[in-house]
């Protein structure tokens, strides 16, 4: 099997084959081929003693007319009632088998997708709509259940229901297999162009589908802006659009399956083989029981071409639901996660080295050179949109630069593994993101092992020890759908705690006492420069009680590397520097410019 390398695997997972939708069905299904070739057997074994039982019908029949003993109808009878017995159990078996299979696969394809998900860069989560990956991975995966159960039970009653009684035609006269042959390649034809029609219509049912489920999930999202903007009537209007887009999709598949037909070709079918029947009857060349038994064994073959109907939807609903899940998982992930890369303690020795960046064509950083040396502590400034937090959003390798390097310890990042390098940096950023899930675990999310000791500890040094106690759950508190039920000072004291308890070689604090009182954040401050000792860290703020404490100071404007030194000299040298902090010190030093040439 072969699979995409990603930016997360799991050791010794399954290897499934990606090659095509139907491939990568195959070897999921492949996989418990024991319980396919059992639930084979079984529905072969059903329609045999089915068919059985309807020539036994017919020799009952020719035993009524032409009695061979008086315990002749007996004896018929117990042998209807054993081969409809096996048929039940046969049945009862192959159905169980078919049901484990179908829920096994949407268990595992799952499971993949969801691994495949994890394993995927920021830049190709950036570029996806969260509400249509969130159908891939409930309703598309549910239509692979779908189609192993009902879908290829049906496919199995198809194809043993017309080549059993066939079989058992020709063992009764061979000459009768003339008008059910000539259906069955008549069906055949016919249902490879049904199946052909109805394909490209289940495949824009299936991606209408997603987009009405990507439209849905960002209304109920964005729901704070969509009332505050009073945009209801808007929001409801577009979502009205691609609901009946969905809902135009269902009535096209209802116009494709109304033109189905084999039913209508199995009335002749049915007919004729009646008529030939009688022909050879009169012929002397067939008895009245075998005529019973041919009749009943055409009119089995009437529920196979039933259900075919339903069979071929569901088969296809189901590939072309692998095919969405696996043009996601097909993606190409733009990063690995070098399991064979370099593994060490970082030291937090951080160089760029003509980094430039940008998303798609787009230029965001261009030829960052900078040097933090291990323990420094380094504030980044400039205006909003300069670059600041995608600068160090390249160190952990959330991107990967374009162009240049970025060096740790001298290790290129490309060349470190991910997990060890990520394991060491925490990073903490103004929108903090919660899981609905305990305070504890919030807390303790990169750190599964900590004992609640160590939980309350971090909690105490990022101030969050005290409000934390004052819920009637304490650190076993549900903080709800993103952290929603805190506000955004406790959000982001969680964070800080989160942080604390993962002991990071280098710490990223991209904006993260915004939300904070001043009164906290001294105390927060006092616990960060504890826990800042030893280690490096890049700090994103404008909040000059922070900058003041930095050991350098790189200003940003465009993407580019403008000035840096420390407060002082900054005042001095750096005129957007000073735009930047002029409302916090009205005496501000005189620019410093450069002398004038002489004779200027």
């Amino acid at each position: 099997m072969t699979a995409i390398q990603g930016e997360f695997t799991v050791e010794n997972a399954y290897r499934y084959n990606r090659r095509s939708a139907i491939r990568w069905i195959w070897s999921h299904v492949w996989r418990y081929k024991g319980l396919l070739v059992l639930t084979m057997c079984m529905y072969l074994v059903a329609w045999s003693m089915f068919a059985t039982g309807r020539v036994l019908t017919g020799a009952a029949a020719e035993e009524i007319t032409n009695p061979t003993g008086p315990d002749g109808l007996k004896m018929i009878a117990l042998a209807v009632l054993t081969v409809l017995v096996l048929d039940g159990v046969s049945s009862l078996i192959g159905s169980l088998s078919v049901e484990t299979i179908a829920q096994r696969l949407s268990r595992d394809s799952r499971e993949e997708l969801y691994v495949s998900l994890l394993g995927k860069s920021q830049t190709f989560h950036d570029q996806q709509r969260v509400g249509d990956i969130m159908a891939r991975a409930t309703e598309d995966v549910n239509q692979l259940n779908v189609m192993i159960n009902p879908g290829v039970l049906f496919i199995s009653e198809i194809v043993f229901g017309l080549a059993v009684p066939m079989i058992y035609i020709s063992m009764i006269n061979w000459q009768l297999l003339l008008v059910p042959a000539l259906f069955v390649v008549l069906y055949i034809v016919t249902v490879r162009f049904y199946a052909r029609t109805l394909d490209p219509v289940i495949r824009s049912q299936r991606e209408a589908f997603g987009q009405m489920n990507a439209t849905l999930e960002e209304s109920i999202s964005g729901i704070e802006i969509v009332k505050a903007s009073a945009r209801e009537a808007f929001e409801r209007r577009k979502f009205y659009k691609v609901a009946r887009r969905y809902r135009d999709t269902f009535a096209q598949q209802g116009r494709v399956e109304a033109r189905y037909l084999p039913m209508m070709y199995y009335a002749f079918a049915l007919g004729l083989t009646f008529l030939h029947c009688m022909l050879l009857y009169n012929q002397g060349n067939l008895l009245l029981g075998d005529i019973i038994a041919v009749m009943g064994l055409i009119a089995a073959m009437r529920f196979p071409i039933f259900v075919s109907i339903f069979a071929f939807s569901l088969v296809n609903l189901g590939i072309a639901g692998a095919d969405r899940i696996l043009r996601l998982m097909n993606a190409r992930a733009d990063m690995d996660e070098n399991l064979d890369g370099h593994t060490a303690q970082v030291q937090g020795h951080i160089r760029f080295e003509n980094v430039s960046f940008g998303y798609e064509a787009d230029p965001v950083l261009k030829n960052i050179g900078l040097d933090v040396q291990p323990g420094q502590t380094v504030a980044i400034v400039g205006q909003t949109g300069s670059g600041k937090t995608t600068l160090t959003e390249l160190i952990n390798r959330t991107y990967d630069a374009t162009q240049g390097r970025i060096l740790i310890d001298e290790v290129d990042v490309r060349e470190w593994n991910l997990t060890s390098l990520r394991s060491q940096i925490s990073r903490i950023e103004q929108d903090v993101f919660l899981f609905s899930r305990t305070l504890a675990e919030n807390i303790a999310f990169g750190q599964q092992d900590a004992s609640q000791e160590q939980i309350e500890q971090a909690a105490k040094e990022a101030q969050a020890h005290d409000f934390i106690s004052g819920f009637a759950e304490g650190y076993q508190t549900d903080v709800g759908e993103r952290g929603v039920t805190l506000s955004g000072g406790q959000r982001q004291r969680i964070a800080l705690a989160r942080a604390f308890l993962s002991d990071p070689r280098i710490l990223i604090l991209d904006d993260s006492t915004s939300a904070i009182d001043s009164a906290t954040e001294d105390e927060i401050q006092k616990a960060i420069q504890r826990a800042q000792q030893g280690r490096t860290t890049i700090l994103i703020t404008h909040r000059l009680s922070q900058i003041r404490w930095a050991d350098h100071i790189v200003v940003l404007d465009h993407g580019e590397i403008v000035a840096a030194g420390n407060h002082e000299t900054l005042l001095r040298t750096s005129d957007l520097y000073r735009r930047i902090f002029a409302r916090y010190d009205a005496a501000l030093p005189p620019l410093e410019t450069e002398p004038q040439a002489a004779g200027d």
